[in-house]
């Protein structure tokens, strides 16, 4: 995995100047500084409308009660495509235009969703899993819920009720201040 980090940050800036550098001499070098500017601004505005979008259908799965996996999974993807984007470059554009795109996005999150959930059930995932789901009322998936009075004291043992005093102990210092009367010295 080491060494695929490693090609990726060798070959990809080398990729990256080659094709600037191509387009670079068709189309003059100013045009080509203005299309990586445009590319990125473009892009970036892209970006917030389609994490919006993504925002708003995370915000109904929760209301009704569903885990948005695939949604967030989508955010990351929007989130590695503005970065993408904001790369000088076009090969870094083209990535980030297509996971940028909704029609290559969405299939692609549903792959990475389905891979990962996969991935965790290997492993055991969450031991209990989430029975109740995300639905108001559902109890809490890791056991009692805190805020419930009623699972507060789950044995039916008694509660007790107490005060208490805090003691200086013989070791505490105690600061005293003086007030100083200016008005009884005139």
């Amino acid at each position: 995995m080491f060494f695929v980090f490693i090609a990726i940050f060798i070959l990809v800036p080398v990729i990256e100047l080659n094709v600037l550098i191509r387009v670079g001499e068709s189309l003059g070098s100013w045009t080509t500084v203005g299309l990586v500017f445009f590319t990125a601004i473009v892009g970036v505005s892209l970006v917030r409308s389609q994490g919006i979008s993504t925002l708003m259908q995370v915000q109904q799965k929760l209301a009704r009660g569903e885990a948005p996996g695939q949604e967030i999974v989508e955010g990351m993807m929007l989130a590695l495509a503005g970065l993408l984007l904001l790369i000088p470059g076009f090969v870094t554009d083209a990535f980030g235009l297509l996971l940028l795109t909704p029609i290559t996005r969405t299939p692609l999150a549903g792959f990475l969703y389905k891979r990962m959930q996969l991935k965790a059930a290997a492993n055991g995932g969450f031991q209990g899993g989430f029975q109740g789901g995300f639905r108001p009322g559902a109890g809490s998936p890791f056991g009692q819920d805190p805020f419930n009075r009623d699972s507060q004291n789950p044995q039916g043992g008694d509660t007790f009720d107490g005060d208490f005093e805090h003691k200086q102990e013989p070791n505490e210092h105690k600061v005293e201040y003086k007030e100083d009367n200016k008005d009884e010295k005139r």
